[in-house]
């Protein structure tokens, strides 16, 4: 069996519910950069934690706020990342996921 893993591109972002349509037409599994491909039915997706994104960018605005220089912040990146599989998708397409994979999984749509 083959499959696609979709980058974080927009043109992916805009066309994600046409995406999940056109993969379960053609029955092929699809690993998604943000949970809301997920939910709107691809297989599962694995990316950035974009609410815990979020919170960063706020504690860093609040620190500029205080007075802090930009300059001198250092540069962060993103550490915490989420796992969403989705179930009724998996079983669409005839997949058995591990009980060890749903075990890590941060949601799973049932």
């Amino acid at each position: 069996m083959q499959g696609l893993l979709v980058t974080p591109a927009p043109f992916f972002l805009f066309a994600r519910v046409q995406l999940a349509i056109l993969a379960a037409r053609f029955a092929v599994p699809v690993i998604y950069p943000s949970r809301d491909t997920a939910l709107a039915g691809g297989l599962l997706s694995y990316g950035p934690d974009y609410a815990d994104r979020d919170r960063q960018v706020g504690r860093y605005v609040g620190r500029i706020l205080k007075g802090e220089t930009p300059a001198d912040l250092p540069v962060q990146q993103q550490t915490k990342f989420e796992l969403v599989i989705n179930l009724k998708t998996a079983k669409a397409l005839s997949l058995t996921i591990p009980e060890t994979l749903l075990a890590t999984a941060d949601e799973v749509i049932q």
